[in-house]
């Protein structure tokens, strides 16, 4: 019993976050038309951006609440010179985000080097639960990331700014006939999916390896969490988050990580093959 309660928790600390990072690749999708394939190194960024600012003196949290506006910056210069020019080109966008990716790693290399960095975690503590001691700190990025996904949900449908976004989504066209500065939407988008991914790395860092490839290991899961919740809708993402980094966590808990990517992988080409839209899919009307 106190092994499941902690396997729970760790499955959902791992859920949450890979929600982030799914919810912050699907709004840049489903609002750009890009594929992102640099999305880990934003989480990356995330990482190196929380060392960094903590290491030169800042307390950590100030430094979790700056990391993601760093990365939505850098974010924001990468769409300005580079991902804008590739909008009518659904393919060439994964080729410039890809490019982007390893350019985004080995400037890391150059500047921290090849190994790997550890962040310390503040010292919050333990709770006891189900009779076993847990981190308090865990605890901290669930919350974290639930509170981020809410108030991401609460933007896009319950401000202007959200609506004029999910209006993009539904019909570019039809938006910019309306009035709707795409073009601005289209800058702001990507920043803010850029965001949520740092924010999602500079929560996680102390709980991982800090290096150049830290964001490698969640970009898969995270593509594979659109495909099965279906694209089209925000929701989508974290129903396959939720069903990709569950199925993941409970499967490495009871056998081994190689294991656990083989059930993901087979559970996600089920799910593909009998819901090609996704278990969470927007039904188009028929003319």
């Amino acid at each position: 019993m106190e092994r499941l309660a902690i396997i729970l928790l760790d499955g959902s600390n791992a859920i949450l976050v890979l929600m982030l990072v799914s919810l912050g690749l699907a709004i840049i999708f489903g609002l750009m038309n890009v594929i992102n394939m640099a999305h880990g190194e934003f989480l990356m960024l995330g990482c190196y951006s929380v060392m960094e600012l903590n290491s030169r003196g800042l307390p950590f949290f100030l430094a979790l609440a700056l990391s993601p506006l760093v990365v939505a910056f850098i974010g924001l210069v990468a769409e300005e010179l580079i991902i804008r020019r590739t909008y009518a080109r659904l393919l060439d966008t994964i080729l410039a985000t890809w490019g982007l990716a390893l350019v985004l790693r080995q400037a890391m290399v150059l500047i921290y080097g090849p190994g790997s960095w550890s962040v310390p975690a503040p010292e919050l503590g333990e709770i006891t639960i189900a009779g076993s001691p847990y981190p308090v700190y865990r605890l901290v990025v669930m919350a974290i990331s639930l509170v981020t996904i809410v108030a991401t949900f609460w933007f896009f449908f319950r401000t202007r700014s959200g609506l004029a976004a999910r209006a993009v989504i539904a019909n570019r066209d039809m938006a910019a006939c309306l009035g709707i500065n795409t073009r601005r939407a289209d800058r702001l988008t990507f920043a803010f999916g850029a965001a949520l991914a740092g924010l999602a790395g500079a929560a996680m860092a102390p709980l991982i390896s800090v290096d150049p490839n830290a964001g490698l290991g969640w970009v898969v899961p995270a593509f594979l969490s659109i495909l099965v919740g279906g694209l089209g809708t925000i929701s989508g993402p974290l129903v396959g988050a939720a069903g990709v980094g569950g199925l993941d966590s409970l499967t490495a808990a009871f056998t081994s990580p190689v294991w656990a990517q083989f059930a993901v992988f087979t559970a996600a080409i089920i799910v593909i093959r009998l819901f090609p839209n996704g278990l969470v899919s927007r039904r188009k009307r028929e003319a």
